[in-house]
């Protein structure tokens, strides 16, 4: 994968920057504020090729299937029998980008099982996907290796992600996503932004 070279048409998916972690609930995740600038100038250099993903939670435990019961009945805190739904937005400098960013929910790690994803993602075409945002170890990775099994070329940009576990962000970043270097590109937020403007 030649890393310098980003066509105009690549979309910038912004995972879960929500107030859900960036305040103080459960799933706060202590460096969200550290890695917002760095979120916000991607956002900013195409805001119109932007996808922001919003992890949904259930009204409570017994509203969720399968094993995801047992997560929430652990995080019952977090479902909306507890949680103020407020909580569940974008933080406000994202929110102030849609339009023309565009929103797409999901209730899972993998924003490709939401069809609400598949269908914004169609709809704005593009090959590359550009990653920011939390968490490094769940739901940017379900997300990246999803678009990788689907033949995405995908470009992760490593100081616009962060998660509430640095050893396991770290892990990712240094062991897991280079393992794929030929569908996954890491790049620093400069690096994509002058690339992207200039491709």
């Amino acid at each position: 994968m030649t890393p310098l070279a980003i066509a105009a048409d690549a979309v910038h998916v912004c995972v879960d920057m929500q107030r859900l972690f960036a305040e103080a609930t459960d799933w706060h995740v202590p460096s969200f504020d550290a890695v917002l600038p760095n979120v916000l100038r991607l956002a900013r250099a195409r805001p119109e090729r932007a996808i922001y993903t919003r992890f949904l939670v259930p009204e409570d435990p017994e509203a969720a299937d399968g094993a995801w019961r047992d997560h929430y009945q652990r995080w019952s805190e977090m479902t909306l029998q507890s949680l103020d739904p407020a909580l569940q937005d974008l933080v406000a400098p994202l929110r102030a980008l849609v339009p023309p960013g565009l929103v797409a929910d999901k209730m899972t790690y993998s924003a490709f099982v939401s069809g609400d994803f598949i269908k914004v993602l169609a709809g704005i075409g593009g090959e590359t996907l550009i990653f920011s945002g939390v968490e490094t170890d769940v739901c940017v990775l379900a997300t990246v290796l999803s678009a990788v099994d689907r033949g995405y070329r995908v470009i992760v940009a490593r100081d616009a992600v962060t998660g509430s576990s640095l050893p396991a962000h770290g892990a990712m970043l240094e062991q897991i996503y280079p393992r794929l270097p030929d569908q996954i590109a890491l790049l620093t937020t400069e690096e994509i932004v002058r690339a992207w403007r200039n491709p």
